[in-house]
């Protein structure tokens, strides 16, 4: 006989919370009776630290521990923040499931591309990182939620790039 497991995938969202809060708050909406939600709650208020390995550690212990994948919603200044990279680079740490879902708010360059943190980007260039859906894709069939986590947790763990150096502060 087979069981099937009644509990939910743990997933840990990280994003900018000043400025893409509406966007996390609707992810929860379309998927939180799915999958239990993890977010971290803005660290900068809750930890109060700049050490990196300190709030590293705290985002280990406190909100990805039983997380599965960690998935990124990249708007206009995700790039920009140094807990996003913190958090990344934690989850790639704990070998973690990696996903980069692009928000509406996301503009391209002027090379044709969209703006992401580095850490997720070299994962990305790497094929570690799953980068495949936009922000309208997403919602508009939340079933494909279930395939891009299933995608990004077989993917091979040693194509995991976590060789850049931590970011010390916030950009400008």
């Amino acid at each position: 006989m087979v069981y099937k497991s009644t509990s939910r995938r743990r997933v840990f969202i990280s994003y900018h919370h000043d400025v893409d809060q509406g966007y996390y708050d609707e992810f929860v909406l379309l998927f939180d009776k799915i999958y239990e939600i993890v977010a971290d709650r803005s660290l900068d208020r809750e930890v109060d630290s700049d050490d990196p390995e300190y709030v590293m550690r705290r985002i280990r212990e406190n909100y990805l521990k039983g997380s599965s994948v960690t998935i990124v919603l990249c708007g206009k200044e995700t790039w920009k923040r140094k807990y996003v990279d913190w958090e990344i680079r934690a989850s790639l740490g704990q070998e973690m499931g990696l996903i980069g879902v692009n928000l509406p708010t996301n503009p391209l360059s002027p090379d044709g591309k969209y703006i992401v943190p580095n850490r997720l980007h070299d994962n990305i260039v790497s094929d570690y990182a799953v980068w495949k859906w936009s922000w309208g894709k997403l919602t508009g069939n939340p079933d494909l939620l279930t395939e891009l986590i299933e995608d990004a947790l077989r993917r091979d763990k040693s194509l995991i790039d976590n060789s850049r150096a931590t970011m010390k502060r916030n950009l400008p």
